[in-house]
């Protein structure tokens, strides 16, 4: 533990954050993965809204800087493209 005040602090908020962002990618994780048990049993309906939850947690992650905007971009394409298999 250091002994500098400022350097306390920024142990801190740096396990502040942690704690917020490993919180933030398991909620992102378990989402894309029941929009893909969805997908996997053919139930439309249900993945659509899958859908819109997983993408909606993923552009999050990407504003607050927790993923790429790139991967998020890619991941969501790629979930889209599964969708469109389900529903045709």
């Amino acid at each position: 533990m250091p002994n500098i005040k400022s350097a306390i602090k920024r142990v801190k908020t740096n396990d502040k954050r942690r704690v917020q962002n490993t919180s933030q990618k398991s909620a992102l994780r378990t989402a894309i993965k029941n929009f893909e048990a969805k997908v996997a049993a053919n139930e439309v309906e249900a993945a659509k809204e899958a859908y819109v939850a997983a993408a909606k947690k993923l552009d999050k992650a990407a504003s607050k800087g927790l993923i790429h905007k790139n991967a998020a971009s890619r991941q969501k394409s790629r979930l889209q493209k599964q969708l469109n298999e389900v529903s045709a």
